[in-house]
């Protein structure tokens, strides 16, 4: 029978940073207003972009034998592939909810 599992560190792990929609005084005030949903809309889509052509260059790299850390360019496709999920989601709910609206009865 083999011994005890050791205890695995978490140095190098850096933090996750906020996504560009959950920091400001939009997401603690609580304001309602179209304008601040556009500019969280807008940054959200921005952060995505940015995401994916970290991704991209990752993978550009993995594929010719330049990346160092494979660990690196999966993280980055994950962290891109999850925030499409994320933007995909809030444009689904948002078209449900205008459609809805159209809907109603004056």
């Amino acid at each position: 029978m083999s011994g005890p599992v050791e205890a695995v560190s978490a140095a190098g792990v850096t933090p996750l940073a906020p996504l560009s929609f959950e920091t400001g005084p939009e997401a603690a005030g609580g304001s309602a207003s179209a304008g601040a949903f556009a500019t969280s809309l807008t940054g959200a889509v921005e952060n995505l972009q940015q995401l994916q052509s970290t991704s991209n260059g990752l993978a550009v790299q993995a594929v010719t034998g330049d990346l160092q850390d494979i660990h690196q360019a999966m993280i980055a496709s994950t962290r891109a592939s999850v925030t499409l999920d994320l933007v995909v989601a809030v444009r689904d709910r948002s078209v449900s909810a205008f459609n809805e609206i159209m809907r109603m009865q004056a």
